[in-house]
């Protein structure tokens, strides 16, 4: 499967693809707008997972209220008839800068869970970041992928052996980077899933990756599949793990060549202490608003963040991205690279697999077309001067 850049024309080809089908009197399966692609999808999940999925209200509106305050000022007359959208990110090359956030538990949203999203990335050359929490284990979702990218999400657990052997897994099954989640040592209290009463791990969904690990499986006196019970209380009794210290990324540098990047980093002090512990880059996330009610938004945290970096390792931004504008803001703000996420889950829950093929695809159009009638070649043309802030 190919992770070659789409073509400078992607986006015409993808609105003369759309209006040709309205003549057949086709139209889009998704709504194209992401607030009502939102609604849709909440009509059409259940309310526990809805509610999983969509976290605290304050921050989130806050995620997304800072891509207002910053508006793109396009510039003309630049010749932006060929176009390159790929970037370059720890010496390879990508299409687009965009990867597919590590969400778990997809099942709660659709049968074809992960192995769903994994094909729709493929099939356009996106990366997708594999989280610990898969309700499918990690090979399975390789497999679905062919050779195109993936990386791998750790979530850091009581249990060392456990850690290890999930990174070698994600090694092994041609992962490019390890992203350590770091914002989730204890799960928030989160409104929606107290008041449903909801956590799907206790129902033995998202712990594909546990069941199958066999460092996992040797602290268990029988086999998930003989007492499913004492596996879902072995991964509720090591998942968080609230012990965790700058200190201790020593031992996952010992442990993996891959490059590692930190997720969750909010603070610029935070960020130099990355750099100074010896990882490869940074990811800017307030966990899609899901973490702490009132946290910095993602966006409004990434210039200091950019600036106290300087250019030594990548950065990289999640959080409110829904759309290609979005992209181009935090690109311009110092971002290399975006992981879009809730977005991906509401296509997965309408229309499976083919429900993200069908937002990637409208999301590299619109790509395309954002930076080339803001006036630019490539992202690597894009810095502050391309936005203003209200």
């Amino acid at each position: 499967m190919s992770s070659l850049p789409p073509p400078s024309s992607y986006g015409l080809q993808r609105q003369f693809q759309v209006y040709m089908a309205g003549l057949q009197g086709q139209r889009p399966s998704l709504p194209v707008n992401p607030e009502a692609l939102e609604q849709a999808a909440n009509r059409a999940m259940t309310p526990e997972a809805s509610g999983y999925l969509n976290g605290m209200a304050d921050s989130m509106r806050a995620n997304l209220a800072a891509f207002q305050r910053w508006r793109i000022v396009p510039r003309m007359l630049r010749n932006v008839a060929e176009r390159d959208l790929s970037i370059q990110l720890f010496n390879k090359r990508y299409p687009v800068p965009v990867l597919l956030a590590p969400i778990g538990v997809q099942s709660i949203v659709h049968t074809e869970a992960e192995t769903g999203t994994a094909r729709a990335a493929a099939s356009v050359g996106l990366p997708f970041i594999f989280s610990t929490a898969s309700s499918t284990p990690l090979e399975q979702v390789a497999q679905a992928m062919g050779d195109a990218p993936r990386w791998f999400q750790l979530y850091w657990s009581k249990d060392p052996e456990f850690n290890q052997s999930i990174v070698q897994r994600a090694e092994r099954a041609g992962c490019e980077a390890i992203v350590v989640t770091l914002d989730t040592y204890l799960l928030a209290w989160r409104p929606s899933d107290i008041q449903n009463a909801y956590l799907p791990f206790i129902l033995g969904q998202g712990i594909g990756n546990y069941l199958s690990d066999p460092a996992f499986r040797k602290g268990l006196s029988q086999p998930p599949e003989v007492n499913p019970q004492e596996a879902i209380q072995r991964f509720l009794a090591i998942f968080t793990n609230p012990s965790l210290t700058w200190q201790d990324l020593a031992t996952l540098r010992q442990q993996t060549k891959l490059p590692i990047l930190l997720k969750g980093i909010l603070h610029p002090d935070d960020a130099r202490k990355a750099i100074d512990s010896g990882m490869d880059g940074v990811i800017v996330s307030n966990h899609g608003g899901r973490q702490v009610e009132g946290a910095i938004a993602s966006l409004d945290a990434l210039p200091a963040i950019s600036e106290a970096v300087r250019g030594e390792v990548p950065i990289l931004l999640d959080s409110g991205i829904r759309q290609a504008s979005d992209v181009l803001k935090a690109v311009a703000l110092g971002a290399q690279a975006v992981l879009l996420g809730r977005p991906y889950m509401w296509a997965l829950a309408l229309n499976g697999e083919q429900g993200v093929r069908e937002l990637l695809a409208n999301l590299l159009a619109d790509l395309d077309l954002t930076l080339a009638l803001s006036g630019y070649a490539s992202f690597a043309e894009v810095d502050t001067s391309a936005v203003v802030r209200l």
